[in-house]
């Protein structure tokens, strides 16, 4: 049985609210608190519906793992909501394939991450990434605008690809950051998904900015990626910050030490001509349906799928009924 943990992430945060506002007092200062606190728990004004952008056919896209179809299934259902015409087009395959989908006009949009377009992209090198997420964002923003897409406003999440192993592999080789594994990668296998071998932030960049060379490097589907940790196929294996899995089976994420992973936040990539046609709306949409996405509503997301195993249809539509999006 389910337990409902958005429900007690939300009770939570409105209870944070109500402090926060009693210890206020009568305060007629209607600025915005811009730095992320007690402000974020008020529930979310439900997407109004206009017939008018009906005209309008959106085909929203994503990639081939469990977080981008939820995060697709929840663009695809807020802007249906919205009176858009929707179509879906999810699970289309690694970054490469999605993003020369998008540019095809086989979809219309489709969630991405700054760092990994930066990486995988723009070709912006390890040491040249900015740190700071808005910067990021930014440099993704200018840049894909050369190309006639539009990077609409960021997640407050970011999932970052992380070095995982488990509490016993830590403990046995003193590990607890990614430079410690250079003692003993040669006896170690790695695990990560087939595309980890050309992407700066997996094999390649393990390589090149730390220098190791892993016993064998085994590709694996992403759904794969904690199984093989967890059953002990792998010794290390790279996994999303995000993971439900990282908990539950008490994986140790090491400390990238040499900063070799950018802020991976969540950007929505708009065709350009999709998006003068969808007007203002199509902003202030995604904008309400990014204000709850925070790091534990979105680990929250895939375990309803990965653990639970709800569809991702069945999560995305349960979080903007929870949050007050759309109408139950």
């Amino acid at each position: 049985m389910r337990t409902p943990h958005l429900r007690l992430v939300l009770l939570l945060s409105l209870i944070i609210a109500a402090v926060a506002l009693a210890a206020c007092g009568d305060d007629d200062d209607d600025g915005g608190d811009t730095g992320g606190g007690a402000t974020t728990a008020a529930p979310a004004a439900a997407i109004q519906r206009d017939d008018a952008n009906a005209k309008t056919t959106i085909t929203v896209g994503s990639k081939n793992f469990t977080e981008q179809k939820v995060l697709g299934e929840v663009y695809a259902q807020a802007l249906a909501a919205g009176g858009y015409t929707v179509r879906k087009e999810l699970n289309l395959g690694d970054e490469q394939t999605a993003l020369k989908s998008l540019k095809g006009g086989d979809v219309d949009a489709y969630p991405e991450y700054t760092g990994t377009a930066l990486l995988s992209f723009f070709d912006v090198k390890t040491e040249d990434l900015p740190k700071d997420a808005g910067a990021a964002y930014e440099q993704v923003k200018r840049d894909f605008a050369k190309d006639g897409i539009v990077a609409e406003p960021p997640t407050p999440f970011t999932s970052s690809n992380e070095v995982a192993v488990t509490k016993a592999t830590a403990q046995k080789h003193g590990l607890t950051k990614i430079s410690d594994l250079s003692k003993v990668a040669g006896q170690l296998s790695l695990y990560g998904s087939p595309e980890c071998r050309q992407r700066l932030d997996c094999l390649l960049g393990l390589q090149q900015v730390y220098g190791l060379k892993f016993k064998r490097f085994v590709p694996v589907e992403l759904s794969q990626r904690s199984k093989v940790l967890s059953d002990g196929q792998a010794d290390v294996s790279i996994v999303f910050t995000t993971d439900p899995q990282n908990k539950r089976d008490g994986f140790v994420l090491l400390q990238d030490d040499k900063g070799m992973f950018p802020p991976y936040n969540s950007t929505l990539l708009v065709r350009d001509a999709t998006a003068k046609a969808a007007g203002p709306d199509l902003t202030k949409i995604i904008e309400a349906v990014n204000a709850k996405l925070d790091a534990s509503v979105i680990q929250e997301l895939n375990a309803r799928v990965d653990l639970d195993k709800e569809t991702p249809e069945q999560a995305a539509r349960e979080y903007l009924q929870q949050f007050g999006l759309i109408a139950k």
